[in-house]
């Protein structure tokens, strides 16, 4: 059973050496693999990156196409490369996140394994480097969603009929939450395999991204409202609120610092990477 990868990646060069390095580098996959990766609207050295590793990916059995699109837009990439892709597993990888080893194999034996529908993912780690981002992505990794069975940021994969629930991605500001939320929590399975996954650094940006996402989910509520009965993942209520803030003060006061800014602001529209 072939598994494709398909990466999006738009100005990634500083992010997409690691991450073709860690993938190569993944146990073998029975089948064999192919990896996509779609430099699209880039103004740095992301393609030649991509082709730099291409070596390395055929010498540890990995089939890598690069492909140029000067057009911007994570959809439009992610059909593109999905108009190409041969694998009856379809994996979806954001530049800036590294599997483990175990990972990919993993999806590919579990997504194969059901004729049914399905939706996988690893168990992201949540990373980041300053002391503010890490302080922040603290608190948010525990929140109910980032909890959740395979919640699939940066990271999600799907068998062949799980990928024939929707046709091409729309032009949406949150493909990941869309198509997570076009399956059922049932449908999804977690493998336990990790993967890390980087959070924004520094307030503005957390700030910007956070806003992005909050639009992502009131974009899907108001085009989709019925997949937010898919959503699946408890509810926190205030006590479960008083209870995180107690067992973590500072990483509270730090995303209670960010959401009150996003509600303080507006969204000019920018697009910002990360999360």
């Amino acid at each position: 059973m072939i598994l494709s990868v398909i990466i999006p990646a738009s100005n990634e060069e500083r992010w997409l050496g690691a991450c073709l390095a860690a993938l190569v580098a993944s146990d073998p996959v029975a089948g064999g693999a192919e990896i996509i990766v779609v430099a699209n609207g880039c103004r740095d050295r992301t393609a030649e990156v991509a082709r730099a590793a291409i070596p390395a990916a055929a010498a540890a059995g990995w089939s890598l196409t690069v492909i140029e699109r000067e057009q911007g837009g994570k959809p439009a990439a992610l059909n593109h490369a999905d108009r190409v892709a041969r694998g009856e597993v379809r994996a979806y990888l954001d530049a800036d996140v590294t599997v483990s080893g175990p990972l990919m194999a993993g999806l590919v034996q579990a997504l194969g394994a059901r004729e049914d529908a399905a939706y996988g993912s690893g168990r992201p780690r949540v990373t980041a480097r300053s002391r503010l981002s890490q302080t922040y992505a603290r608190f948010w990794a525990r929140l109910p969603f980032a909890r959740s069975t395979a919640p699939g940021f940066g990271l999600f994969a799907v068998n062949r009929a799980g990928r024939a629930r929707w046709g091409e991605f729309p032009t949406i500001i949150s493909d990941d939450s869309y198509v997570r939320m076009l399956f059922q929590p049932h449908e999804r399975i977690e493998v336990p395999a990790p993967y890390d996954w980087p959070m924004t650094e520094g307030f503005a940006a957390l700030v910007r991204v956070r806003r992005r996402q909050d639009a992502g989910v009131a974009e899907i509520a108001a085009r989709w409202p019925e997949l937010l009965a898919n959503e699946g993942k408890p509810r926190l209520g205030a006590g479960g609120v008083l209870r995180l803030a107690a067992g973590d003060p500072a990483g509270f006061a730090t995303y209670a610092a960010v959401s009150l800014a996003v509600r303080a602001g507006r969204d000019r529209g920018t697009w910002a990477r990360g999360r």
